[in-house]
């Protein structure tokens, strides 16, 4: 039978590890656009990154994946990944980031809890960067439930918040 106690407070999701087709262009997109740190290397088929010093945040193989193409549509898998930045500022800082290596967003939202872009990585990964509102700004209803939504989000005002 199923627990009904909750998970422990304490929990939380360690890293994410991808098949990838081509490494260097997975390290092109994940250290040279984003900004992570290459952290540790196994040749030319895997590959360790964070941020801040992290053993890894992200790893990266072609083990059983190389030169591969994405699942197709219809299939399981991987939905997308999620990339919490520690404020709005970052944000729009990896905004910025994606503008000037010419990566197009699949979508821009407002959770009311968190404001979120949405794309692709190389290997056709979804991939969500985010910041998180502080927990007494998320919209609740009167007896207190979260009130998630979906609205669009003002790209230019997240923009004119990037750290220079």
């Amino acid at each position: 039978m199923p627990s009904t106690q909750p998970i422990h407070p304490g929990v939380r999701i360690g890293h994410v590890h991808l098949k990838v087709a081509d490494l260097e262009r997975a390290l092109a997109f994940y250290c040279g656009v984003l900004g992570f740190e290459l952290m540790q290397r196994y040749g030319r088929s895997a590959a360790f990154i964070s941020a801040g010093g992290y053993h890894h945040h992200i790893g990266l193989n072609t083990w059983e994946s190389l030169g591969g193409s994405p699942p197709p549509r219809g299939s399981t898998g991987l939905f997308h990944l999620a990339i919490v930045y520690p404020t709005r500022a970052a944000l729009a800082d990896a905004l910025l980031r994606l503008g000037r290596a010419g990566i197009s967003l699949d979508g821009a939202s407002d959770h009311g809890v968190s404001e979120a872009l949405y794309l692709r990585d190389p290997d056709d990964n979804g991939v969500e960067l985010y910041w998180d509102r502080p927990v007494e700004e998320w919209p609740r209803s009167t007896d207190g439930t979260l009130e998630m939504g979906t609205s669009r989000l003002d790209l230019d005002r997240l923009l004119a918040e990037a750290e220079s």
